[in-house]
């Protein structure tokens, strides 16, 4: 569908400043929601929410599609309600206050969170999550504590009484583990608590928040060990016979190997794709727009077996996105969603993204490379998309503009009525100019490129496997009155 002419600012909450190593749901997150406020946004972007692993991957990899991240839970907030005392929390010492410390953070924090747990007596709306949530919830809790029993292995190296789920086995698991269980229980109980608090705080002001939904989920997840009839896994060992990724692109000459187990969609649509019903269901009781990252894969994706090294020797397998997305819409009604239709974009793919009415994206980093014919120029635009200057996968403008081709550089220039790219200056605040004057229903920049930062601050480099997802602001101060006056009339100025 059609979005009303609007613009944001992209930032993981993982991004927020605060003392314990990373950002967090406490009062960072509702001072970057004032400051959205200020600047007349109307727009919250963030990536999956999900509990990461290896490497924190909000994309690839996550325990769970459905849980939220316990690293994300507030100290101060469950001080408020008395869970801790805030006279005991220390700061986690020594950190970069512009980086998350993500296995600090980790030993920091967790320790805090078993503290809480001991102090918390399980209430009428801990139960009343834990019932409604049951779902996923049981599946979920029972995954992790088996993944503390077993924190080398995937869930398939498991014993294999419990890699098959048998259900003799698993009661058995559940009465053993059962106060691990209940923490975490209450871990996700705290962590949507304070996010349900966050999103009302933002939407009585009339920010609205965009999730974000990764077509795949972590080989070792709550997902494919509690649906491994849904995924092609070999059925003697049950590791993946295939695995997700995207041949050679604009990021990688070997293409991207996500790892990623791939689905059996014939089973899933006899099934009327009800995993992913539920999972789209879940997302928009948290999220108010639905981003889908890698639209593409829904039409064809790409398949590369289990063994290899790289994306190369990959296939396109057909996809049912038309069926899957007519039942979405049949069974939940309006779809707030955007597309994700970067990489190897086909005619089959933009038929489906425009028979849903989708919009698709727009990257203002991809459009001074060719002509005047390239889409991502801003006259080449229709309404029903949204601009960006870079995303979470690209670097910043500043860094972007720094590592620019000559061709690059000369095309910007003269798109902006300059003779020579040594004139130009600020680029980033000429490329958000652009986006937001942009006919683009959607405008979403990043904070990044609102406070001047260069390649330091970019988020995530997709041809490299390590050190991503670690950037953050280091204070709200950061956030001043003149930056969001000086966003805001630019806002004003072009009606979002």
């Amino acid at each position: 569908m059609a979005f009303p002419r609007a613009s944001g600012i992209l930032l993981h909450p993982t991004s927020l400043p605060g003392p314990y190593g990373i950002g967090d749901l406490g009062q960072a997150a509702y001072d970057f929601i004032d400051f959205l406020v200020a600047s007349g946004q109307k727009l919250w972007q963030i990536l999956p929410l999900g509990p990461t692993g290896y490497e924190h991957s909000p994309y690839t990899m996550n325990y769970s599609a459905f849980a939220g991240n316990p690293l994300m839970i507030s100290l101060d907030r469950l001080a408020q309600t008395g869970l801790l005392h805030r006279a005991d929390l220390e700061p986690l010492g020594d950190v970069d206050p512009e980086r998350v410390n993500f296995e600090g953070a980790i030993a920091h924090k967790t320790r805090y969170l078993e503290q809480a747990y001991q102090q918390f007596s399980p209430s009428p709306a801990f139960a009343e999550f834990c019932q409604e949530q049951a779902w996923w919830l049981e599946d979920y809790v029972l995954f992790i504590a088996l993944h503390e029993q077993h924190p080398d292995l995937m869930w398939y190296q498991w014993p294999p009484e419990l890699a098959r789920r048998e259900p003799t086995a698993l009661a058995a698991q559940r009465e053993a583990l059962a106060e691990r269980l209940t923490y975490h229980q209450f871990l996700q109980f705290q962590f949507f608590e304070q996010w349900r608090s966050l999103r009302t705080y933002a939407n009585e002001r009339g920010i609205q928040i965009i999730g974000d939904v990764s077509i795949y989920v972590c080989e070792h997840s709550a997902d494919v060990w509690a649906n491994q009839e849904i995924f092609k896994l070999d059925p003697e060992t049950l590791a993946p016979i295939y695995r997700a990724g995207v041949p050679p692109d604009y990021f990688s000459a070997t293409g991207q190997l996500w790892g990623n187990p791939v689905y059996d969609w014939e089973k899933m649509e006899q099934t009327d794709f009800d995993w992913w019903v539920d999972r789209f269901r879940a997302t928009l009781l948290y999220v108010d727009l639905v981003r889908i990252d890698h639209f593409r894969g829904f039409e064809a994706y790409w398949q590369v077996p289990g063994q290899e090294t790289t994306a190369l020797n990959g296939e396109w397998i057909p996809a049912p996105g038309e069926a899957f997305f007519q039942t979405l819409g049949h069974r939940l009604g309006h779809l707030p969603v955007m597309a994700e239709d970067l990489g190897v974009i086909t005619p089959p793919v933009e038929a489906l993204r425009d028979r849903f009415d989708f919009p698709g994206m727009k990257i203002l980093q991809f459009a001074f490379g060719e002509d005047a014919q390239n889409p991502y120029l801003p006259h080449n635009y229709n309404r029903n998309c949204v601009v960006y200057v870079g995303t979470h996968d690209n670097n910043t403008a500043l860094g972007w503009w720094g590592e620019a081709t000559p061709t690059e550089r000369h095309n910007l220039a003269h798109y902006l009525g300059y003779r020579s790219p040594e004139r130009l200056e600020g680029v980033n605040w000429r490329l958000i100019g652009m986006a937001l004057a942009s006919v683009a229903n959607q405008a979403i920049l990043t904070l990044q490129d609102l406070l001047d930062l260069d390649s330091q601050g970019r988020m995530n480099d997709p041809s490299v496997n390590g050190g991503n997802w670690r950037w953050r602001y280091h204070s709200s101060e950061q956030l001043t009155a003149d930056l969001a006056t000086r966003l805001r009339e630019l806002t004003q100025r072009y009606n979002r």
